[in-house]
């Protein structure tokens, strides 16, 4: 298993410094420590209590449906008459929610609430009128991004000694700080106007022309119905094209240019119609996120997506959830960013419904009552020796458990090894609500290297 760094306890499970895979391998070797977690994975000394930290950061990168984590060292250098901030890059990670899975199984409640309100079964009186909220309430799918994302803000804090967090947050009132005069259009419009558009546009359209799907090339922002025949500025009427389509189209309506293609016109139409819903979710969660992370106490810094994505550029470094989190902030130089990302899915805990049912909402199946069998439990870390028959060799990954003692094993490729016997399986892990794998280290692209040799 690849890994990036090393989290080290003390003897009394106080964060010290980091270290290196090999001097942790040697450490166990010899017997100064031992393994405490392997996701994060963390070793504990046994002959060493406390010991000098340096400034270790924690920068987030929030997002709807996964959220960059960077754990980064503060280094200053001296350079001619100014000092350089530069950041090593220690641990990333991408954690991937399920706020998706939550509303589905929220829904499914709601509609087996309601059919035991109209089926020929016992009244039961609508409740949702008579409730109360909170002030600052989220929905269950929005309230599940900040809770999990806090709890890994909780677990790294426990194995690193962080003094403090960069959390990206989008502001535009700092315009009124640097022009006092502003006023009207101009300041709803604010400084980073037109980049926002841009950057939502790139995602929408997988960074491509809408038109002839061209890649790595410039693309123009294009106007699906012509402005001069009427068409708005709105998002759903905006997409992508590079500069051989956009002229080629100039002011024909999109039917008009594409009466050729009935295919890609039905794609444009419909992928223009998709809802600001990711955008929506993260602007429903930064100030709760952002209250919650200054609740720990840590000094909490901000930074804004354009800063991100100006750091990304100059420093020719690929984009991706953990690495766009390792460029937030204040840097002059980011360092050894270019190693593994460990990638966390929120699985979470199982159900407590133990009876399926079918599509009318009957009985068609029982769940066990108990969810540990011979000692293991569905989403344990497990490693599995076989020494014959069809599945023989060493498997290691996430256990689905059967009330037959022969499980199911996932390994990291995604392929589920079934029917091991129990006998075979060591517990490395206990299941804590989160699936992990190790994503390869991301190389820059020659065009992003040159970019950074221009700037």
């Amino acid at each position: 298993m690849e890994i990036q760094v090393v989290f080290v306890l003390d003897k009394r499970k106080r964060p010290l410094m980091p270290c290196t895979e090999k001097r942790a391998r040697l450490m166990l070797n010899r017997g100064r420590a031992v393994v405490h977690k392997l996701h994060p994975f963390t070793i504990r000394l046994k002959d060493r209590v406390g010991g000098d930290v340096q400034p270790i950061v924690l920068k987030i990168n929030p997002g709807s449906k996964t959220t960059g984590l960077a754990v980064v060292r503060e280094m200053e250098s001296q350079r001619i008459d100014e000092i350089e901030t530069i950041h090593a890059v220690l641990w990333t990670a991408d954690l991937n929610h399920r706020g998706a899975a939550i509303r589905k199984a929220m829904e499914r409640r709601a509609g087996f609430r309601r059919r035991r309100r109209s089926a020929n079964l016992r009244y039961r009186q609508p409740r949702f009128n008579n409730r109360t909220r909170p002030q600052g309430w989220l929905a269950p799918s929005l309230q599940h991004r900040v809770d999990t994302t806090m709890a890994w803000v909780t677990r790294l804090r426990k194995v690193t000694p962080i003094s403090g967090v960069i959390h990206q947050l989008h502001r535009f009132d700092t315009q009124a700080l640097q022009n006092p005069e502003i006023s009207g259009v101009e300041y709803q419009q604010g400084t980073l106007f037109g980049y926002e558009v841009r950057e939502y546009l790139l995602e929408k359209w997988e960074r491509q022309c809408a038109y002839c799907n061209a890649k790595d090339t410039p693309l123009q922002i294009d106007h699906i119905y012509p402005k001069s025949k009427g068409g708005s500025n709105r998002i759903s009427n905006l997409t992508l094209a590079c500069q051989g389509c956009n002229q080629k189209k100039g002011a024909l309506p999109v039917e008009q240019f594409l009466a050729g293609k009935p295919q890609v016109l039905k794609r444009i139409q419909a992928r223009a119609k998709v809802p600001l819903k990711d955008a929506a979710s993260v602007n429903a969660t930064r100030w709760a996120l952002f209250r919650a992370l200054k609740a720990t106490g840590l000094a909490i810094a901000v930074t804004t997506g354009a800063r991100t994505k100006f750091n990304r550029v100059r420093l020719g470094i690929p984009k991706s959830h953990a690495l766009d989190a390792a460029c937030g902030g204040k840097v002059d130089g980011i360092t050894k960013w270019a190693t593994p990302t460990l990638n966390i899915r929120c699985t979470g805990r199982g159900a407590y419904q133990r009876t399926q049912v079918n599509a009318s909402g009957f009985p068609r199946g029982h769940l066990m009552r108990v969810k540990s069998v011979r000692g293991f439990q569905t989403g344990d870390l497990a490693r599995a020796v076989v020494p014959k028959g069809k599945n023989a060799g060493t498997h290691t990954g996430r256990v689905a458990v059967r009330a037959t003692g022969s499980f199911n094993i996932q390994i990291p490729s995604g392929h589920a090894v079934q029917g091991i016997s129990h006998r075979y399986c060591t517990l490395l892990q206990r299941a804590d609500g989160y699936g992990y794998f190790v994503q390869p280290k991301l190389i820059a692209r020659p065009e992003q290297e040159a970019a950074r040799l221009a700037a």
